[in-house]
């Protein structure tokens, strides 16, 4: 009996972390309307604050199934092993579960390089964000402070578009 708790126990938890995202309804300002899922990813890492506890820049490992597929950092950015990389702008956000996460977001792409996974994305969502918000007083002018944070990344792109489409409009073609 004992193996078998054990394994419903991991079992469970390890669905819950690749689980795709339909937990909650969006609030409109997030909804990505039009739009088609190309994936989705869990992030851990940390929110980087400067004395006065100013947003810097994230810096967390990207997640599928429990593989690390990229890296999420300043811009900000989101690279993929694939080599595809995407960077984006806040186009508007909704408040999270609590005081002590970070927003959830829409952002929309900005940039995009190289020919992977990333390189039909034109939207991406911030979800399920957990802790990141600085409390505290600084003690040191320019001290640097982070808090640990996960979200999902869900990645969409319009619907229609395609990786030679992308490649095209990214070389101006």
């Amino acid at each position: 009996m004992r193996p078998t708790l054990t394994c419903t126990v991991t079992c469970t938890v390890l669905a819950l972390l690749i689980a795709p995202l339909q937990a909650a309804e969006l609030p409109d300002a997030i909804a990505a309307g039009g739009e088609s899922l190309v994936m989705t990813v869990h992030a851990v890492g940390s929110q980087i604050y400067e004395c006065v506890w100013q947003f810097r820049e994230p810096i967390a490992a990207l997640f599928v199934s429990g593989k690390t597929i990229g890296r999420h950092y300043a811009g900000p950015t989101w690279k993929l092993i694939d080599g595809s990389v995407v960077s984006g702008k806040v186009i508007s956000s909704a408040p999270p579960a609590s005081a002590a996460d970070i927003p959830i977001l829409n952002l929309e792409v900005t940039s995009r390089r190289g020919l992977g996974q990333l390189s039909i994305v034109s939207t991406i969502q911030r979800l399920n964000t957990r802790g990141g918000i600085a409390v505290g007083e600084c003690n040191a002018h320019h001290a640097l402070l982070g808090v640990p944070y996960t979200a999902d990344y869900a990645f969409y792109r319009k619907t229609g578009a395609t990786h030679a489409s992308a490649t095209h409009a990214a070389m101006g073609k």
